[in-house]
């Protein structure tokens, strides 16, 4: 049934046709906030759909409201967006935010608004329209506050259009992330025929055809209040406008170049007339006056608007915007730039791009900055060379960040020639470390060593270029100098960073903590690369000094801060870095279902991805995937350009298990002899000893002058023919101990090891240990899961099942795990993929269940 057309809400009136629910999942939302519980609700919808006008209807009686503190901000379609946009129109009642926003720190940022959203009066309502336009900033700040939001009183409303949410993107991200207890997604609908019909009256079905219920498209057909239908919405919108006076419509010419809104300033600027010119399209709502500003009422308004006027109108109104703009102090640097680029000005692009994308970059909006960079790109010779030089440098960190490889190597190439050509020696000394970075991060190991020397050379005295070369010979696997280096010159976080890594690296101990050590300096001081590159460090210390159990914590904690700074490229490490312990774990969809989104969405990873595709190509060919060949070889690709000895170990030993599978090793043999006999060195005993392993398998036997007795205990013992011994050092449910269980040779071993590579759904593997049950003149070998998964009225494993049953018998988690010789932390994966797959909530809801399904069994 439709509501009548005038709906009277909390005192408010209007028409708000068929938004009950909405509004009262809103209304839900604010009464949790009174309770010190915030909640995010989203608005999504398609342009037109209504979001404004609920959130305008719900927001209104706020005004009156002393117990309700509201704020709002918007995000414009402009050009490029602006940096932190609606937080700036949120400082207006907010000075201090307006302080933050003011000392260009995004930390700063995060802490003035999370203290906004907790204070007085009770509860406050933050809301951000049109985050589909929203800058990275923006939405990391936003991303923070509905981490936090449950905590806060506090009700945090944003609105997007969800058919502008592009896959992978940031807001895409940001959404998927929020925590599901705290946020809110009220569903808006098209409005139905009896509503349209309510509004536009008998031709109520032919509007609502015409417009599919959308209510922003339905009430511009009905406001034309034309004696036929017009023919496009696009139509009715400038009907209404050529029914207006003359100067009403010259004011809307104006605004209709101009994203967003005009605020008073501008427009007496341009048209000290508009107070009296916009009373009629104001009354006839066509432009509204929130908050002091005058905006179109919706953005495809003015977008049919603007369409309309023909070019050299649209080019004039341009050009006195700009000039309006260009006068005011301080300079709205985004909509100067929005301008500039509508009418070509190109000094104003030289003037002011610059300082735009070094302030986007500063607050982690960085494909705001690549934006500015790349409206700056054409003009940029047109700057003096020491100028040109600074933005090339600051260009390349910007594309490296972004994962553009290939870009930021040419254009830091650039910046040294520019460098060369001038009369610094210093400032090509840095133009040459950033270019090292940048090689280094393509695989171009040794032409990035090169490139330090020669930096070097230049200035035998520079600490900067020092630290750098002793920082890459860490990661080129010369270690010792690397760290004589980073010993002859001033201490810096990031130098310590790298002498921890570099003694972890040497199989030190002490190598975490010398990490950590640089990682808090490094974040101390407001390094916040340094740090990102801290947390990436961290890891790769903790994992080569074999202390995984350490490394989940690590991976979590360094997310957050990468992710808030935006710092994609050690983001990107450091969700491998958590894929790979899933691997490791037994949790191989997501795993998988991660790296290899990773892989298809960072195409430019460079040196990055020695942690995503060689875990993934093992992955692939445990699970007989034929995706496995081709994953491989491009990370045994990336392994030789790259000639790191660790990458190059753990992505032989995996082209290793592939040809075991495969039932040919003898075709790594070769491979195999050259990387053993070139690795015989410290800090290698886990990539060895697992090289090593699988040699085994494919048939080469151990040399005796290999050093077993330096590896890690779980691959001397299996060397050693220990095998059960061997999988007793493997954490329980892995496939590794599945395998050593398997080479024990005894048929209840085998047999175990078998059923753990059935739940894994190894099937190569499987296969291999089915065989070796039959060698051993087993008659009765277990099948496989895939019968009894599809005979299972619920889609169970058989190993679900087994744990299904024992959760019905009211068994805890760890007395499952060692009926089952499975880890704790196996069994509560079991336990939760059962829920999901049961539809349920609880253990009790599960062992009902299960009781109904014997039943009817």
């Amino acid at each position: 049934m439709t509501a009548a057309v005038t709906t009277t809400y909390r005192g408010c009136v209007g028409q708000v046709l068929e938004r009950g629910e909405v509004l009262a999942e809103l209304d839900a939302a604010l009464a949790s906030a009174r309770d010190g519980e915030g909640r995010t609700v989203l608005l999504a919808g398609e342009a037109g759909l209504g979001k404004t006008t609920v959130l305008r209807t719900w927001t209104a009686p706020f005004t009156v409201d002393p117990t309700v503190r509201l704020l709002e901000g918007a995000c414009d379609d402009l050009v490029t967006s602006r940096t932190l946009g609606p937080f700036h129109d949120v400082a207006l009642d907010a000075p201090a935010l307006r302080s933050a926003l003011a000392a260009s720190g995004t930390d700063a940022v995060y802490d003035a608004v999370l203290a906004e959203l907790g204070a007085a009066p009770p509860v406050t309502v933050l809301v951000v329209e049109d985050v589909h336009w929203a800058d990275e900033a923006t939405l990391d700040v936003l991303a923070v506050a509905a981490r936090r939001i449950a905590r806060l009183p506090a009700v945090l409303v944003l609105s997007y259009r969800d058919d502008e949410v592009d896959p992978g993107s940031h807001l895409q991200r940001l959404l998927g992330g929020l925590p599901a207890a705290a946020t809110r997604r009220p569903e808006l609908r098209p409005l139905t025929v009896g509503a349209v019909t309510a509004l536009a009256g008998a031709p109520g079905l032919r509007v609502h055809a015409a417009t599919l219920g959308n209510p922003f498209l339905v009430t511009e057909l009905v406001a034309a209040q034309s004696e036929g239908l017009p023919v496009s919405v696009r139509d009715a919108v400038l009907a209404r406008v050529a029914d207006l006076p003359r100067p009403a419509q010259e004011l809307l010419d104006l605004l209709a170049v101009i994203p967003g809104h005009a605020d008073a300033v501008l427009l007496d600027a341009l048209r000290p007339t508009w107070r009296d010119d916009v009373e009629v399209p104001e009354r006839r709502g066509i432009v509204g006056l929130p908050g002091g500003v005058v905006a179109f009422r919706h953005e495809l308004a003015r977008q049919a608007v603007e369409q309309a006027l023909p070019p050299i109108r649209r080019l004039g109104l341009e050009r006195a915007v700009l000039a309006a703009l260009l006068a005011h102090d301080p300079p709205d640097r985004a909509r100067i730039l929005h301008h500039a680029a509508r009418c070509a000005d190109v000094d104003a692009v030289l003037a002011h791009a610059p300082a735009a994308a070094r302030a986007a970059a500063a607050a982690g909006a960085h494909q705001q900055s690549l934006a500015w960079y790349a409206q700056l790109a054409p003009h940029a010779e047109l700057l003096p060379p020491v100028e040109q030089a600074a933005i090339a440098e600051e260009h390349a960190w910007e594309l490296y960040a972004a994962h553009r490889v290939e870009e930021a190597v040419a254009t830091a190439r650039h910046a040294v020639a520019l460098r060369t050509a001038g009369d610094d020696p210093s400032a090509t000394v840095r133009a040459l470390v950033g270019l090292a970075r940048h090689l280094y991060i393509r695989g171009d190991v040794a032409e990035a060593l090169a490139t330090l020397d020669g930096a070097v050379a230049l200035d035998p005295t520079s600490a900067l270029a020092h630290t750098h070369r002793g920082v890459l010979r860490v990661l080129a696997d010369d270690e010792e100098t690397g760290l004589a280096e980073l010993a002859a010159v001033p201490p810096t976080a990031l130098g310590t960073v790298y002498r921890g890594l570099g003694r972890a690296f040497l199989g030190h101990a002490d190598g975490p903590d010398l990490v950590r050590e640089g990682l808090d300096a490094a974040r101390a001081a407001g390094h916040r690369e340094h740090a990102a590159r801290g947390w990436t460090s961290l890891v790769k210390a903790l994992r080569r000094l074999d202390r995984d159990d350490e490394v989940a914590a690590v991976v979590a904690e360094g997310l957050e801060s990468t992710r808030s700074g935006d710092f994609l490229s050690h983001g990107y490490s450091l969700e491998a870095f958590g894929l790979q312990l899933m691997v490791d774990d037994g949790r191989w969809d997501a795993a998988e279902a991660g790296l290899r989104r990773l892989v298809d969405t960072v195409p430019e990873a460079g040196i990055l991805a020695r942690e995503t595709l060689p875990p993934l190509g093992r992955l692939l060919a445990r699970r007989g995937d034929p995706d496995a060949d081709a994953v491989l070889a491009r990370a045994w690709e990336l392994a030789t350009r790259s000639d790191s000895l660790p990458v190059l170990l753990t992505t032989a030993a995996g082209l290793a298990e592939k040809a075991w599978l495969d039932g040919d090793g003898e075709r790594e043999h070769a491979r195999i002899r050259a990387l053993l006999a070139r690795s015989r060195r410290p800090g290698l005993a886990s990539a060895r000893g697992d090289l090593l392993r699988q040699g085994l398998r494919c048939g080469l036997a151990v040399a005796p002058e290999e050093p077993v007795g330096d590896l890690w205990p779980r691959h001397a013992l299996a060397l050693a023919g220990d095998h059960r011994a061997a999988a007793g050092s493997w954490p329980a449910g892995s496939y590794e101990r599945a395998l050593e269980l398997v080479d024990t040779g005894d048929e209840e071993s085998v047999t175990v090891g078998l059923r753990l590579l059935d739940d894994l759904g190894a099937a190569p593997a499987a296969r291999h240990a089915r065989r070796r049950l039959q060698a051993l003149g087993v008659r009765r070998i277990p099948r496989g899961p895939q019968a009894g998964t599809r005979a299972h009225p619920e889609g169970l494993t058989p190993r679900q099942a087994d744990i299904l049953a024992l959760v019905a018998d009211g068994l805890t988690n760890a007395q499952i795990a060692e009926r089952l010789v499975l880890s704790v932390r196996t069994v509560d994966h079991h336990v939760s993929a059962v829920l999901a797959k049961l539809g349920v909530g609880s253990r009790e809801e599960a062992a009902r269940r299960a009781s109904r399904g014997e039943q009817r069994a």
